[in-house]
């Protein structure tokens, strides 16, 4: 009888045990389950994006079906706490699937006659979104939680949320709450008003019939039912709220930023895989350039294109790089980089010659040259005016940018030398043929607005060049000087003697003007002690433009450019201590007059000044006596640019007393060849 107790048990436990058996198998059949769920695709393609040296947009890119999807960076907090009290308040609790959720949303269907509320998780809403599947059906949304468990095991939270935040679809191709706010609102999600961050929570559920764009009303509703839920759950207090929902939804769409876009491309092209580029791009002052090359050439026909390079030569980082006037506009070309296009650069070479002059004592910025009509074997250059002026000092020869002294100094160094010059600063420079001519150093050779930039901003760095670029940490000094720091700063001090265009700042701007042969490109370069910059204009299919000059067209969008880049200009060094600073006729011998090497004068009857030297020092106690030699008569005399004696046909004549200091005199015959002399006169 004793064993009777047992017995009865017997078929329970049996009972028990089949069924925690049978919970067990089950179970380890739902993990099976589970852990055998093929997941769809985890890597998201995003946009390519630019950036600017402080890290905000300046271009991005569409991924390959067109849409625009980024990471999301940093995301407003407040627009995660609406986010998961809206949509899945015990996200950071279930396992994918949040069962009161869906039992609830069962009731209220069953109660209601239809849908009125989901049972989705936001895990289950990435499900859905990475296999853009349908939640109408029972298979779809079978596997929608078969694939949210799945995630939920092999994800943490804030990788399930960052998917969330970089798919979830905002209407039209927007996809993605960073991409979203910039097309919606024009700004980055790290800071939402109130009001944003509830019409972000609601567009993901119906992104078509509540595009703002186009549903501005159902948008408004959508984002206020958002708005009275965050008060019920205490995210938002009815202050907050109210004054939210006063807030006006945005009812048009934003451009993505399109800045630098030449560069971006490059960059892209350069690295495809790379997502993110970042540059040493300065936003605000990218965007004023590109709004100035657009008024620049408007009005100025519809094939006129412009670009612009800045950069910062103690670093060698570009801040700004301007292409084209607009890279949309196909009348100008301007889908073409212009400040990488190989162009004939005119006169803008001519301070490298006479810093190698400089460099190798062959002369003076003080040193007398001639300019007069002048046969370099069957080579006989011509000046841009077709005047001639005689005997000038080379520091006005380069500022009066004349094309005989420069083609006389580059007789006596050799063409080759000037290339060695250009190839030492990093420029890539095109001639024709084997051998370079005299001509490049009046622009026979090709070279673009960006190496051109790169040797300017070897002379303000006194002749240590760099290698520019608009990657952070590739910009680099190169290894061997353009010439000495001594005959940079002479180039710097005469290029900085030039007077500004007019209603210019009269800044003290070291800059260089050029108008290439036929007026197809006209170019300004110049620098002060921190930047240095370069604009060229002209038509990007290389056609002339009448009437097009340097100093005209391109030297007033120099001077804008520096206005744009700070209030005002920085300070030149100071002259290296071995620097020769003396007047003419103090100069050694050898460098008071300069002689040509070879050259040949095709013309010897124009007037030179017999009556003062060049160059001497005159005690001004009474009217000065000039002589002039050789020339048609009459002559003019000038006297500092102002005429003094006109239509003389005496050889020998008296200004009146002139005022003491340095005196540039001129004399015109009637042929209209002229002679300078300049003298020191003192008390």
């Amino acid at each position: 009888m004793a064993g009777q107790p047992g017995k009865r048990l017997g078929p329970a436990l049996l009972a028990l045990v089949a069924v925690l058996l049978l919970g067990a198998g089950a179970r380890d059949a739902f993990d099976d389950w589970v852990a055998r769920t093929d997941l769809p695709p985890l890597a998201i393609d995003t946009s390519v994006e630019v950036l600017a040296r402080d890290g905000s947009l300046l271009r991005a890119f569409t991924v390959a079906d067109g849409r625009w999807r980024m990471t999301p960076g940093a995301v407003d907090p407040l627009f995660v706490r609406m986010l998961v009290a809206y949509e899945d308040k015990r996200f950071y609790q279930h396992s994918g699937v949040d069962p009161l959720a869906m039992i609830r949303a069962a009731l209220q269907s069953a109660w209601q006659g239809r849908i009125t509320s989901g049972g989705s998780t936001l895990t289950m809403q990435v499900a859905r979104l990475l296999e853009n599947s349908g939640t109408g059906r029972l298979a779809g949304k079978l596997r929608q939680i078969r694939v949210a468990l799945a995630l939920e095991r092999r994800l943490t939270k804030s990788a399930i949320l960052d998917l969330y935040l970089r798919i979830a679809p905002y209407g039209g191709n927007v996809e993605g709450v960073r991409a979203a706010t910039l097309s919606w609102f024009g700004k980055e999600p790290r800071r939402l008003t109130p009001a944003q961050s509830a019409l972000l929570v609601a567009l993901p559920q119906s992104p078509e019939i509540r595009r703002p764009d186009r549903f501005a009303a159902a948008a408004q509703a959508a984002r206020d039912r958002v708005l009275e839920r965050m008060v019920s759950t205490g995210v938002l207090d009815s202050d907050r709220a109210r004054a939210a929902a006063s807030e006006p939804v945005p009812v048009l769409r934003r451009e993505f930023p399109a800045l630098a876009p030449h560069l971006a491309e490059r960059l892209r092209s350069a690295d495809p895989l790379q997502k993110v580029h970042r540059t040493t791009i300065d936003a605000p002052l990218q965007r004023s350039l590109e709004r100035l090359a657009a008024r620049s050439v408007a009005g100025a026909g519809d094939s006129l294109s412009l670009a612009v390079v800045v950069a910062d030569h103690q670093s060698g980082a570009i801040i700004a790089s301007v292409g084209s006037p607009d890279w949309t506009d196909d009348r100008r070309a301007g889908f073409i980089d212009m400040t990488r296009a190989i162009r004939s650069p005119g006169s803008t070479l001519k301070p490298f010659v006479y810093g190698l002059a400089f460099d190798e004592g062959l002369a003076h910025p003080e040193t007398l040259i001639e300019d007069r009509l002048t046969a370099f074997g069957t080579y006989v250059p011509q000046n841009f005016d077709k005047t001639f002026r005689g005997t000038i000092p080379v520091r006005e020869a380069l500022q009066l940018s004349l094309n005989i002294p420069v083609v006389s100094l580059t007789e006596a160094l050799g063409p080759s030398r000037l290339i060695a010059t250009l190839e030492r600063a990093g420029v890539r420079a095109q001639f024709p043929g084997t051998q370079p001519g005299l001509a490049i150093a009046l622009g026979g050779v090709g070279v673009s607005l960006q190496d051109l930039v790169q040797a300017y901003a070897a002379l303000a760095r006194l002749g240590a060049p760099v290698r520019l670029s608009a990657i952070p940490g590739a910009a680099e000094p190169l290894p061997q000087p353009v010439f000495g720091r001594e005959a940079a700063w002479m180039v710097g001090d005469v290029l900085a003697g030039l007077p500004p265009p007019a209603n210019a700042p009269r800044n003290r701007l070291a800059y260089k003007t050029g108008t290439s042969y036929g007026h197809r490109d006209a170019w300004a370069i110049g620098f002060d002690g921190k930047h240095v910059a370069g604009v060229w204009m002209g038509r990007a299919d290389g056609a002339p433009v009448p009437g097009a000059f340097g100093g005209e067209l391109a030297a007033p969008v120099l001077f804008d450019v520096f206005g744009r880049l700070k209030p005002a200009l920085e300070p030149l060094p100071p002259p290296p201590p071995a620097t020769l600073i003396l007047p003419n006729a103090r100069l050694p011998q050898p460098l008071r007059h300069f002689r040509p090497r070879g050259a040949v004068f095709a013309a010897t009857d124009g007037p030179e000044v017999a009556f003062p030297p060049s160059g001497a020092e005159i005690l001004a106690d009474g009217p000065l006596a000039v002589k002039v030699r050789g020339g048609t008569p009459p002559f003019t005399w000038l006297a500092n640019g102002a005429p003094v004696i006109l239509a003389s046909r005496a050889r020998e004549s008296s200004l009146p007393e002139p005022e003491p200091g340095y005196l540039n005199l001129s004399v015109i015959d009637a042929k209209g060849q002229s002679a300078t002399a300049t003298v020191m006169l003192s008390r």
